[in-house]
């Protein structure tokens, strides 16, 4: 049934505005003004509905980093904490992500599934290797959770499930199955064990949602993770394929879920969520404002979609670290900077962890982008948040421009 929020079907927001609406639903409007708690972390996770694994550790590794743009000084072992007691656990979704455990729900039909899964699952491999698979179960089942690295090299010339390669395969292959589950990470390796001593008490036969019903819901938890969007932006959040925006638009019209506004620079309409509905009336008095600055994860759920992040943020960003060094433009792993509802720029930072230096390599400002007292103040602040976060004791600056070298140099200061 329509909300009576409706009303506010022919809003006209400017796109500062906008871009406000989706980092509140993103967590991203204000800083959190007390020491978080891990319950807050659980909430951030929660509101994005999916934290994005990545492993590269030049600064730290992107799903703390995407937490600690949100939650500011905390520790890290929270996610850790949390996977081991079951309130969240890991699946492919947007790509491998942590997922709080009520959503376990959405992504069942893809374990059921497999041979949907594309490279994540070979079924030529499980059949050729069944016996093996199956001794691996049984190996679990008997001895109890294991890593990869519990398996070593020694009986290289065997095919059998112990070699290396093979082992890794077969516990891939049987993650995406759904036949094993992350228990924990142990510096932040994988440790598996059986689905069934994860989750005991799940029944497929009354609990497992159907495709179209679990994608479904799906797209309504990626309207809520965004906010305010184009219909268009809803499928790539869990990777959906085949998505009939038109059908999708209207179900969720029909639901009172989402509201029409008009936005500044988009010839379509856009559509806010209504767990929103408050934020929406305040913004269009012009009362909303986004007062966070901080550095972004390349992974961040704000700039994942390449796509999305050039129409709402006009931020054209791509990770180089894939990139042959001779072509990079802006440097290895750049995180975004984001200023007061604006993507500034973009810093190549590297974390020298013995030492306790970070090493600002380079910061690029976006075009057109300018640079006061405040906004100094702001960068110099989220550089020093992070550092301390990272354990730095020291900042060493790069190729930065030189408004911000003049400022650090006359007074403002990176680690006081």
């Amino acid at each position: 049934m329509p909300t009576a929020s409706l009303s506010l079907s022919t809003a006209s927001l400017s796109l500062s505005t906008a871009r406000t609406l989706h980092l509140a639903a993103q967590q991203l409007q204000n800083p959190l003004k007390r020491q978080a708690k891990p319950d807050d972390l659980l909430s951030a996770i929660k509101k994005m509905a999916l934290l994005q694994i990545d492993t590269i550790s030049v600064v730290a590794r992107s799903p703390y980093l995407v937490l600690f743009s949100r939650l500011g000084n905390y520790p890290s072992e929270w996610l850790e904490e949390a996977l081991l007691a079951r309130k969240i656990f890991e699946y492919w979704a947007h790509e491998a992500c942590f997922i709080p455990v009520e959503d376990y729900r959405l992504l069942r039909h893809r374990m059921l599934n497999p041979q949907n899964m594309g490279w994540k699952f070979n079924q030529a491999w499980f059949d050729k290797h069944e016996s093996d698979i199956k001794d691996l179960l049984d190996h679990i089942a008997e001895k109890g959770p294991v890593r990869s690295a519990d398996f070593t090299l020694d009986k290289r010339g065997s095919t059998g499930w112990w070699d290396w390669k093979p082992h890794k395969r077969h516990l891939e292959t049987l993650f995406t199955s759904g036949e094993l589950m992350v228990a924990e990470r142990r510096n932040f390796h994988r440790v598996y064990d059986l689905r069934s001593n994860i989750l005991p008490h799940w029944d497929d036969a009354t609990q497992t949602l159907s495709q179209e019903h679990a994608e479904f819901d799906m797209l309504c938890r990626s309207a809520q993770a965004l906010g305010i969007f184009r219909i268009e932006w809803l499928a790539d959040y869990y990777r959906l394929k085949r998505v009939n925006s038109k059908k999708l638009t209207a179900q969720l019209l029909d639901l009172g879920l989402i509201t029409p506004v008009e936005v500044a620079g988009f010839s379509s309409p856009l559509y806010v969520h209504q767990s929103l509905h408050r934020l929406l009336a305040e913004a269009e008095a012009g009362k909303i404002t986004s007062t966070v600055t901080t550095l972004l994860s390349p992974f961040d759920p704000v700039v994942w979609d390449r796509r999305r992040a050039l129409e709402l943020f006009n931020f054209d960003y791509r990770i180089e670290c894939y990139t042959p060094e001779a072509k990079r433009q802006y440097g290895y792993f750049t995180l975004p900077i984001l200023n007061r509802g604006e993507i500034i720029g973009r810093t190549d930072a590297k974390m020298h962890r013995k030492q306790g230096i970070l090493e600002i390599k380079s910061l690029h400002l976006e075009p057109g982008v300018n640079i006061g007292p405040r906004r100094v103040k702001d960068i110099t602040e989220a550089i020093s948040r992070f550092a301390r976060w990272q354990g730095a004791t020291q900042v060493t600056l790069g190729n930065i421009p030189q408004v911000l070298k003049t400022f650090w140099e006359e007074g403002w200061s990176l680690l006081p």
